[in-house]
């Protein structure tokens, strides 16, 4: 009778060697890397989602990018985040590889479409770290589904339409998606203060070189979703342990939006760093373990 190795068995894939003739043998050729990126159908709308495997050690992460950019943009935080946990980031309509939808979503809506993703990957609890744009989605998330937010990361972000507005000019040059991809990388790359100037600026036009990816129709329903929605009414309720950053030299989203989201979340912590709007991306190597130490501390 034949065993399962003698009926369809693949010697290189296997791991053991191949006999090409008496005395010969040649060593198994490696695994290609398991893909990581997939896409998630929710109502129809088609959505790409990416997980970076950890070893399970820790509650899994989600990632929530900022506007016009696919989640590669977060890719340097990642990098520096604890390797043990689950990261898992993804496009939302119209952004890198999610096609944009028939109609606008809100942050409610994005936030329930965020709580199916997870539903088809199989996570419950999770911790949420947004971004940007994105922090306003975490911090829907956070309330919306309070059950599976563990903890919350809030980077760079503020309350929506009731907020301190960034320099007018800058939003002016950027509220038009052809505005926004003609000077998103000089404009951000200009509001770094600190260390070597320049090399901080390259690093932003390579940040953004591949990742300002959003269809006109898709970052106009991004620009939609944050002109009619304010945590204001609700940032009382959000009562998990909440690590709000926010840089002292942001023309994007001021500092003091990061001092009002931390005076009204009833548990949160506030860092404030010399810095603007991409620092915590530029120097993720800095921010990645204030982030991975908060998010690593036991639930209270």
């Amino acid at each position: 009778m034949s065993t399962p190795q003698d009926v369809g068995a693949d010697p290189l894939r296997s791991g053991q060697h191949a006999v090409l003739e008496p005395g010969r043998t040649v060593d198994a050729l490696p695994m290609p890397a398991k893909p990581t990126t997939r896409h998630v159908t929710i109502c129809n709308q088609q959505l790409r989602v990416d997980v970076r495997a950890g070893n399970g050690t820790g509650t899994p992460l989600v990632m929530c990018c900022g506007i016009g950019a696919s989640f590669e943009l977060l890719q340097p935080l990642v990098d520096a985040l604890d390797p043990g946990i689950d990261i898992i980031r993804f496009d939302v309509p119209g952004v890198g590889g999610s096609p944009v939808g028939a109609l606008p979503h809100g942050f409610p809506q994005l936030a329930w479409m965020l709580g199916r993703i997870l539903d088809e990957l199989g996570y419950d609890e999770v911790d949420v770290v947004g971004f940007s744009w994105g922090g306003a989605l975490a911090q829907q998330f956070a309330v919306q589904h309070a059950r599976r937010c563990r903890r919350l990361v809030l980077i760079c972000t503020n309350t929506g339409v009731w907020s301190v507005p960034g320099t007018p000019w800058l939003f002016a040059k950027m509220a038009t998606p052809r505005g926004f991809r003609a000077n998103a990388m000089s404009i951000l790359a200009g509001s770094e203060h600190g260390g070597n100037s320049r090399a901080r600026a390259d690093e932003v036009r390579r940040l953004f070189r591949d990742t300002l990816a959003s269809s006109g129709r898709g970052f106009l329903y991004q620009l939609a979703a944050a002109a009619s929605w304010s945590s204001l009414p609700f940032l009382k309720l959000i009562r998990q342990p909440v690590l709000v950053m926010g840089g002292d030299h942001d023309p994007i989203v001021p500092v003091t939006n990061a001092r009002i989201l931390a005076a009204l979340i009833p548990n949160a912590t506030l860092q404030v760093f010399p810095g603007g709007h991409l620092e915590p991306l530029t120097a993720a190597t800095e921010f990645g373990p204030r982030i991975s130490q908060f998010l690593g501390r036991q639930r209270r």
